[in-house]
């Protein structure tokens, strides 16, 4: 839109003379005769601004600038804000500019203000940002964890204060009563993300990043000692599965335990063991598994537990070995009501969590230290090592699908129904049991001596 020209000759800018002020058809100035360079603009809808109007030190184009809107500020006070500005002109100096670097300034300091809180808001409120989950472990450090941190600006954060926090929570975790390095570490990394964030988000007057450098970097060192303890603890994991020759010792121990369980909770967490050696499976998704997730049938081809991919989110049906049917079928006699858990237990959650007694006994025979998981562990090796099956079909059967690269597995196999793998339970199911006998010496042929 072009510049308005003005089409009244200069007159004194009262009350009187704006309040009978009309408009034309297009933009039109009033200017003053009390102070040059100060003015009304009109436009065709009666929408009355002051202004005022100069040179910066005298030269070059005319800055105009508006003071605010009639109404707002009365004649004498407009033209005041007018005779500052000029003055501020007359000087050298561009009020314009002035204006620009207090809003950066004021813009400065909410951005240095922002707080840690209002940093979680703002990355949780995001679309599709993460999980809901996610969220909430978020929520647990900003208002836990961090809870004398939510309200201070982040730029506030030192890095003594994270290695001081991370110290007394590894230490007397938050209570004070127990350590919880695991969960010091996992809120660090949390608010480091929130700070990348921040940094990223936020920008301060010079278009720098709100934080030069994240205090949280100050734990690289801490992570990089914790990467090789991990590495060295992954490595020495993978050696904790039962020998091969323990494999008959543990299985006699477990089918002896089952006959002396003093109570249901004992004799589930003993068919849980059971279960995890002759399936492979993960002890969370076989402790929760209810009855109308397992099928049973007289042909042992036909019987099969259900899953639920963890990344799809699609169910999976796994066959079942002739010994693991024995295990359902034996405790399929105490219900008859299908969405009960097969491995119910008095605790919190109604099943099994951790058959933390068993797995003493399972210990004890194998002679080290074992977990559910190393379960799962034995169950591969026996799996590719002593019964031959290939890792492809290892893999699925212990729930891992495979590599994006095997185009011909991922969109030609049934990686669903995988009934057709019996062969292959059925061959580790055969292998502990046969040497479960071995151990106890059922099969032994005696030499015969000579006459």
């Amino acid at each position: 839109m072009p510049n308005p020209t003005p089409k009244h000759p200069p007159v004194k800018l009262t009350k009187g003379y704006i309040d009978k002020v009309t408009p034309g058809p297009a933009d039109e100035l009033h200017w003053d005769t009390d102070v040059k360079g100060f003015g009304l603009r009109v436009t065709p809808t009666r929408k009355l601004t002051f202004i005022v109007q100069g040179r910066v030190g005298g030269v070059g184009t005319a800055a105009r600038i508006t003071i605010g809107p009639y109404g707002v500020f009365t004649v004498d006070q407009a033209r005041e804000v007018a005779k500052e500005h000029l003055r501020t002109m007359k000087m050298g100096i561009d009020p314009r500019e002035v204006k620009k670097q207090q809003e950066a300034e004021r813009q400065q300091k909410v951005t240095e203000g922002v707080t840690l809180k209002q940093v979680y808001d703002n990355y949780v409120s995001r679309p599709d940002a993460i999980k809901a989950s996610t969220g909430k472990w978020y929520e647990f450090f900003v208002t836990k964890v961090f809870a004398d941190w939510q309200d201070k600006p982040v730029v506030s954060i030192t890095r003594d204060m994270v290695l001081d926090r991370h110290r007394k929570m590894s230490e007397t975790g938050l209570h004070g009563q127990r350590g919880a390095p695991k969960s010091a570490d996992s809120a660090m990394v949390a608010l480091r993300i929130l700070l990348n964030y921040a940094s990223r988000q936020y920008r301060r007057a010079d278009d720098s990043p709100l934080l030069q450098f994240n205090p949280v970097d100050v734990m690289a060192d801490h992570w990089a000692k914790k990467r090789k303890s991990e590495k060295l603890a992954k490595q020495e994991r993978k050696k904790r599965y039962i020998a091969f020759d323990k494999v008959g010792a543990v299985w006699n121990a477990l089918h002896e335990a089952r006959t002396t369980a003093r109570n249901r909770d004992v004799l589930a967490g003993v068919d849980l063991a059971l279960m995890l050696l002759l399936t492979g499976c993960r002890n969370t998704e076989m402790a929760s598994i209810t009855w109308d997730r397992i099928h049973l049938s007289d042909d042992p081809a036909e019987c099969w537990y259900q899953l639920v991919d963890r990344k799809q989110g699609f169910p999976i049906q796994l066959p079942l070995s002739t010994q693991a049917v024995e295990v359902l079928k034996r405790r399929k006699r105490m219900t008859n009501d299908p969405t009960a858990f097969v491995f119910p237990s008095r605790g919190s959650t109604g099943h099994m969590t951790d058959p933390r007694g068993t797995m003493t006994k399972v210990s004890e025979a194998a002679g080290k230290h074992l977990s559910p998981h190393d379960l799962r562990r034995t169950f591969s090796n026996i799996a590719m090592r002593e019964c031959r099956v290939e890792k492809f079909r290892v893999d699925l059967l212990i729930g891992h699908k495979p590599s994006q690269e095997d185009i011909t597995a991922l969109h030609y196999a049934d990686l669903d129904e995988l009934q057709w793998l019996h062969p292959e339970v059925q061959a580790i199911g055969d292998y502990i049991e046969r040497k479960g006998a071995v151990a106890a010496g059922r099969n032994v042929v005696p030499l015969v001596r000579p006459a």
